[in-house]
């Protein structure tokens, strides 16, 4: 069996056709067809079918295919380790995060961590779970900083830093920001800046109306920019259901006040952590980052 016949039927199992998958490999069709039947009878199976549209996996390239992407992971975390051990080098971190962790706990994490390793370089990536889970499995990412999901998904290692609450937020100069008590029925009929109605957030706050028989929240800004929104409540009669301690640190620049709705408090309570690929590399900055950020999080939490 040759190497680079496992990486040429990788090459074709993502382009899903023998044409395109030869012409990026820089071969003729019938040269990638040859060392796709050498690969078969090495492993004394059949990987691909052809279709009318161009190939398809069989259930044994599929299993191939699950194994080679894993070893390819394998190889990035050697290449990696092996250069930051012989080279010195910090090199260079894929952090994922959520829009509400980007505004809040990871710039003082960046912060300090490059200021521990001058030559490091960060690439960050603000997005969701739904995307960065198997982003992070791909190789494409080494660390997430977001909110933990429910259960720790296969193959991942979460750690847990600060647990975050969500609160009504409102400009300090509206007409509720000076009540000691406001319910949620004073809030019907107010305008909202809030994050997309599919994210948890806005879900938690809906129903929140709903139970108490109350009309939904009217959404006059739907955006998952946490600086546009909370800007816009602050010069304006606009509310927010955001995180508390995003405000806390907005408040600083913005006049921004928290409402005392008694209905809401736990109503959106989360575990803010890590997520780490488990048994795969993690360098030396990567743990240094970790390291910062169970700092940072002790600190907003006093």
């Amino acid at each position: 069996m040759e190497l680079r016949d496992i990486e040429y039927f990788a090459v074709v199992a993502e382009h899903g056709h023998l044409g395109r998958a030869a012409e990026a490999l820089g071969l003729s069709t019938p040269a990638l067809s040859k060392c796709l039947r050498r690969l078969e009878q090495s492993l004394q199976a059949k990987l691909v079918k052809r279709t009318p549209k161009g190939v398809e996996l069989t259930a044994e390239g599929s299993a191939l295919l699950l194994h080679v992407r894993e070893l390819r992971l394998s190889l990035q975390d050697v290449v990696r380790e092996i250069a930051d051990l012989s080279q010195g080098r910090v090199g260079h971190l894929l952090i994922g995060t959520g829009p509400t962790i980007a505004e809040d706990m990871l710039p003082p994490a960046c912060t300090a961590l490059l200021k521990d390793a001058p030559k490091l370089s960060l690439k960050i990536s603000v997005s969701d779970n739904y995307w960065m889970l198997p982003a992070l499995r791909n190789g494409e990412l080494d660390i997430i900083v977001n909110y933990l999901p429910p259960m720790v998904p296969e193959g991942l290692v979460q750690e847990h830093l600060i647990y975050d609450e969500y609160v009504v937020c409102a400009s300090a100069d509206h007409r509720l920001a000076s009540q000691e008590k406001v319910t949620l029925a004073d809030l019907t009929g107010e305008r909202w800046a809030l994050t997309e109605q599919l994210l948890t957030s806005q879900q938690s706050l809906r129903r929140a109306f709903q139970d108490r028989g109350l009309p939904p929240p009217r959404v006059a800004i739907e955006t998952r920019s946490v600086r546009l929104k909370l800007r816009s409540v602050a010069s304006s009669d606009l509310l927010d259901f955001t995180s508390r301690h995003v405000v806390q640190q907005a408040a600083k620049s913005y006049r921004l006040a928290v409402l005392p709705v008694k209905e809401l408090e736990s109503t959106f309570r989360r575990s803010v952590g890590v997520i780490y690929r488990e048994g795969g590399y993690l360098s030396p900055a990567g743990r240094r980052f970790i390291e910062i950020l169970k700092a940072t999080a002790k600190e907003i939490g006093e």
